[in-house]
């Protein structure tokens, strides 16, 4: 013979590319591993921000605590917890990236102290 192959049985000559099923197999695989990697790395973005979000509504859950243990009556909103030097900024929503968001619960009026003003008692995300 001269210097072709023959492929076997089909009298074909064999060249050396792929086969286009080999290219859709090769791209399918590529397509499902990058699908993957793409939603794991959208949930651990997920999960990074509900972490921060618990430890951000802790800190400002501590802050207001120690703040009505101090005052003897809940601050009127977040901004006076900064005012008074109990937390050095109100910290951005994490879910919603502003730091407007966030919903306060305001308190109930107190019974033993009739005379103190609603303030706030907890804080939620606004998400």
């Amino acid at each position: 013979m001269t210097g072709k192959r023959q492929a076997s049985g089909f009298g074909l000559q064999a060249s050396g590319g792929f086969t286009l099923i080999e290219v859709l197999i090769v791209v399918s695989l590529i397509v499902v591993l990058a699908g993957i990697g793409l939603a794991t790395y959208s949930m651990s973005i997920r999960r990074s921000k509900e972490s921060v979000l618990l430890e951000d509504l802790d800190k400002m859950r501590r802050a207001i605590d120690q703040y009505s243990a101090d005052k003897g009556h809940y601050p009127s909103d977040l901004s006076e917890l900064v005012a008074d030097g109990y937390i050095r900024q109100v910290p951005k929503d994490p879910l919603t990236d502003s730091a407007g968001t966030w919903r306060v619960v305001m308190s109930d009026i107190d019974p033993s102290n009739p005379g103190s003003p609603p303030g706030v008692a907890d804080v939620k995300s606004g998400a």
